[in-house]
């Protein structure tokens, strides 16, 4: 055998015991006579131990070894004179007996230690070698840990996994597709699934009443933290059920995995926030709930026909910021530069600070007296020491989501948005449309399959914006995890839904007919959710980007650097697939 025990294992009850041990060169010392060399392997670290006295040949040999040598290791388990408590083999070290090298290595670009000196782009070049280091390779085994937790529950409420095809027809209703040419159907071209949504449902309509999977996805979308071309969908789907069954199931699904792995007890019951609400008091849709910062209105109290910036202003909302009265003018420009920046598209901040000692400075002094200042203070619920903020628009919602980052960026300054703590919500009753500027047209919030608020139909046909969906979101710390709706099932209230949204009958037959024909032979009531496993468990890892939670995840560009991909095809591969690269302009030219 390669080795009998793995070097994070071993503990002084093993004491004298001889053990073979098979892993990389994590590091070597050599002191005096004698070379130590800590030896890893995916469950940790032993430290080995040549003396030259006793083998001048073998310590000669541990000599030559350097950094991630592959190499296995016989020896006998003695305690340590100097140990070391924060390794759980610290207590122990192996006095080798024999050493081979199973392989040899060049040095590697970067430390294989979890505080590495490679950067971001090297250590996606080498990923495998990242993978190495403890730090990653955790994440992966919470990963590991958090899927089975996730499947055995499923499979204890009934659902049964089902794999769904990756080669579908497109679907560019939504984000963009990635799209795969046809060898045998030339001119024609598959696309990969940007989540199962209609397969799951006509699964539904096959009788499989409870339905899951680990599914691998894909949107040809721009790129940010939480963000990768391909990623990983918990999706499910569920017939016989309404909003409050889904949400009850999968919150208590999501209560579990809190406490079995991170022993966090999340609420007997998740409040449910309307989106109206959550954009009035937060100005977003996923609000962080672990501080406070809650948006207030001030047009009542700062509308008074003094300072035409205001006056102008379709929107004047303010946060309270406890104890930062004390901010100096430079920090105070710093926060008027963040609003300013494009990322934010702000016009300027209004500050007001309520000094401890009573007094009261503002940026808009000289249009406003003591007593509006005062009502303003009362307004916000501002104590002496606090700072106000305020962002004023001609766009209510715009500029919400512009205080949003605001408050967001103060909660980071402070240190409030703390990692080990977990706000879990619902966001429920989101708008069935949504106005597309670029189209032109009502787009569907979700998708063009989500039921409408029954409430609300009869304003189908004259104030489709005006339309709840029974559609809701799992949010935990402002990162939405996962998402779902109640799907239509009625063939009649569907095409009405594919009618606001600008489809031809012959183009949602064209797109949909197969979903449009299945309903025809007794669709069930269904719903679904899907959360993204790489935020779930970014979320719990404690991560800023889902990128190290994924094994080989892309760059920032959607580029694999190790694999060097996307790259060009081969003239050959073209032909078959008889495509042709029609260059751009510039490149013609040249």
């Amino acid at each position: 055998m390669y080795r009998t025990k793995t070097c994070g294992e071993l503990r002084l009850s093993d004491k004298g015991k001889t053990v073979t041990l098979a892993g990389w060169v994590q590091r070597s010392r050599k002191m005096g006579g004698m070379t130590f060399i800590d030896l890893r392997d995916r469950y940790g670290i032993t430290q080995l131990v040549f003396n030259e006295e006793t083998d001048s040949d073998l310590c000669a040999k541990a000599n030559k070894l350097g950094r991630e040598y592959c190499v296995q290791v016989t020896g006998c388990v003695s305690e340590r004179e100097s140990k070391n408590p924060k390794m759980p083999t610290g207590d122990i070290e192996i006095i080798a007996s024999e050493l081979r090298i199973l392989s040899e290595s060049v040095t590697p670009p970067f430390t294989i230690e979890d505080k590495t000196d490679g950067g971001d782009e090297l250590r996606m070049k080498y990923r495998y070698l990242d993978l190495r280091r403890s730090v990653v390779r955790k994440n992966l085994e919470l990963r590991h840990k958090m899927t089975i937790a996730i499947r055995n529950f499923l499979d204890s409420k009934d659902f049964i996994e089902v794999e769904t095809p990756i080669l579908i027809g497109s679907t560019p209703e939504g984000a963009r597709d990635f799209v795969v040419p046809s060898r045998m159907n030339p001119g024609q071209f598959y696309a990969l699934p940007q989540s199962p949504q209609t397969l799951k449902q006509l699964l539904m309509v096959s009788g499989f009443d409870r339905y899951f999977q680990i599914a691998k996805c894909f949107r040809d979308e721009d790129l940010r933290a939480d963000r990768q071309p391909e990623f990983t969908q918990i999706d499910c789907e569920m017939s016989f059920v309404d909003q409050e069954d889904v949400i009850s199931l999968f919150e208590e699904m999501c209560r579990q995995l809190f406490k079995d792995i991170l022993h966090v007890e999340l609420p007997a019951k998740l409040q449910q926030m309307p989106w109206h609400e959550a954009m009035r008091r937060f100005g977003s849709d996923k609000p962080d709930l672990r501080f406070g910062m809650e948006f207030v209105e001030l047009m009542d109290v700062l509308k008074t026909g003094s300072f035409p910036v205001f006056d102008q202003a379709a929107y004047i909302g303010g946060i309270c910021v406890p104890g930062c009265a004390s901010y100096t003018r430079k920090q105070l420009d710093q926060l008027t530069d963040f609003v300013k920046r494009p990322q934010v598209g702000a016009k300027g901040l209004v500050y007001v600070k309520y000094n401890a000692d009573g007094t009261i400075k503002s940026s808009v002094d000289k249009f406003y007296g003591q007593e509006t200042l005062l009502a303003l203070k009362e307004k916000m619920g501002a104590k002496d020491g606090d700072l106000v903020l305020i962002l004023s628009g001609d766009n209510a919602n715009k500029t919400r989501v512009q205080l949003c980052t605001l408050r967001l960026e103060m909660g980071d300054r402070l240190g409030l948005r703390d990692k080990n703590k977990f706000e879990c919500l619902w966001i429920v009753d989101f708008p069935l449309f949504e106005w597309s500027d670029e189209e032109q047209r009502l787009m569907a919030t979700h998708h063009p399959f989500t039921m409408p608020n029954p409430d609300d139909i009869p304003l189908l046909d004259e104030h489709p914006e005006q339309v709840r969906a029974k559609a809701y979101d799992f949010v935990c710390n402002g990162i939405e995890v996962g998402g779902g709706s109640l799907r239509i099932h009625d063939g009649k209230l569907q095409a009405k839904m594919f009618d606001i949204l600008g489809f031809t009958p012959e183009r949602a037959m064209a797109q949909f007919g197969f979903l449009i024909n299945a309903f025809k032979y007794g669709a069930p009531p269904h719903a679904g959710l899907a959360f993204g496993l790489d935020r779930f468990v970014s979320i719990f890892a404690g991560l800023d980007s889902i990128r190290d939670c994924i094994a080989f995840p892309k760059n920032n560009s959607g580029r694999d650097v190790m694999l060097d991909a996307p790259s060009e095809l081969d003239p050959k591969q073209l032909q078959e697939l008889q495509i042709k690269i029609d260059v751009n302009q510039e490149n013609s030219e040249n």
